[in-house]
């Protein structure tokens, strides 16, 4: 099966460009061993290589070059099969873009290819060729420095976690993460997150009860969240809590006893987000978009949550008009080298920006994660990275310094 990866790289800073051809060298030796073909670009900053063969050997050859210490910020833009290769001749071959008139640039890269179809044939792969030498999506190209160029300092003692009775907390309870603005260095927000006395997920607790119970169980266990927020004295603090979508809707007055629930605890409608999870179908959606239009009235913000894991995601965008959007953190994984994820993070980016909907990134585990998603445009931020949850407490924030 041939196989098919394009990447783009940036050629590092101390690096001289006279390397290149001994580069291009060895790759075609070493790509002719393996049955590789292809072709490599360069236009004075940044590399464009297709690579094509069998799968396995693509791939070997792809984990060397993702090692190589003479480029970084390498984004792998497409992954896939074709039926034949598009620039067979030899193992590698190199072409130097400045060489080439503006004009005429394209058509000599073109003229290298082997397959049988004209190249201006409507293939994927050579989309992104034409689009790297036309550089039309050149400001897109955020270079963002090594994940050593910043350490995470927390520079507080977390209070101690609260000692707390309630008859609920012998099967579940609560634990707290942050939502911050690195760069500010301020908390945006604490969500309060439903696991069980061991710190395992929601999914895990709502896993042992039986369907019909699971709605009422989930809107009854964010009376626990805000007392223990309240306890915690979260001040004028954001909290967010989530909520399965259809516990709105299945369970009579839902958004009534969340209202008592937030005032009983001396916390007020305006500082609450509910985050609904886009995961889960919505089965009733005027009965559920009346539920939002209660909670909306009453102050309380909306999030969805987990956006992009699900089918759904565009359409509330469209219906429901949320404050917030929380990005599903297997779009968030790996950002930094991944073009379709990148591609994906910009559109709801350019997206929410126009809706004037914020953008929160969770799940973040990796610095370079959160750098490339803050060139992006994102601000706000969740995950491992910064805080990690704390049960029945709030735990510090380790916020990143430079490295000088």
């Amino acid at each position: 099966m041939l196989s098919t990866i394009i990447y783009r790289s940036h050629l590092c800073d101390n690096v001289s460009v006279e390397i290149l051809a001994g580069l291009a060298a060895d790759a075609n030796v070493r790509n002719q061993l393996f049955d590789v073909t292809g072709i490599l670009l360069f236009n004075g900053s940044h590399f464009f290589q297709l690579l094509e063969g069998p799968e396995e050997a693509v791939n070997k050859i792809y984990d060397n070059i993702c090692s190589d210490n003479r480029h970084n910020n390498l984004v792998e833009l497409m992954r896939d099969y074709a039926p034949e290769r598009r620039f067979g001749n030899v193992g590698m071959e190199l072409f130097d873009l400045s060489q080439y008139a503006q004009e005429t640039v394209l058509e000599a890269v073109l003229k290298k290819g082997t397959s049988k179809y004209q190249l201006t044939y409507d293939d994927r792969a050579l989309q992104f060729l034409c689009t790297f030498v036309e550089a039309r999506e050149q400001e897109n190209y955020l270079e963002i420095p090594p994940a050593d160029s910043w350490s995470f300092v927390a520079d507080e003692t977390p209070e101690p976690a609260i000692e707390f009775s309630q008859a609920s907390m012998e099967d579940y309870s609560f634990a707290f993460q942050p939502i911050v603005d690195p760069l500010t260095r301020e908390v945006i927000s604490l969500e309060a997150k439903l696991c069980n006395l061991e710190g395992s997920s929601a999914h895990n607790y709502f896993s042992c009860l039986s369907p019909e119970k699971v709605y009422q169980a989930d809107l009854d266990s964010k009376k626990l969240a805000f007392a223990l927020a309240g306890k915690l004295g979260i001040g004028r603090k954001t909290l967010s809590i989530k909520l399965l979508p259809m516990s709105l809707v299945r369970v009579p007055e839902a958004v009534d006893f969340l209202i008592e629930q937030i005032k009983a605890n001396g916390l007020v409608p305006e500082q609450i987000v509910v985050a609904v999870t886009e995961t889960e179908v919505i089965t009733q959606v005027e009965e559920f978009a009346s539920a939002i239009r209660k909670l909306k009235a009453s102050g309380i913000s909306l999030a969805i949550d987990d956006f992009g894991a699900g089918s759904a995601g565009l359409l509330l965008l469209a219906q429901i008009q949320p404050e917030k959007i929380i990005i599903d953190r297997n779009i968030i994984s790996d950002v930094h080298k991944n073009g379709p994820k990148q591609a994906i993070v910009q559109a709801i980016i350019k997206c929410c920006s126009s809706l004037e909907i914020s953008v929160i990134a969770a799940g973040v585990e990796r610095p370079e994660e959160w750098m490339w998603l803050e060139a992006a445009g994102v601000l706000n931020f969740q995950g491992d990275l910064f805080a990690k949850p704390r049960l029945n407490g709030i735990p510090a924030v380790a916020w990143p310094e430079t490295e000088l």
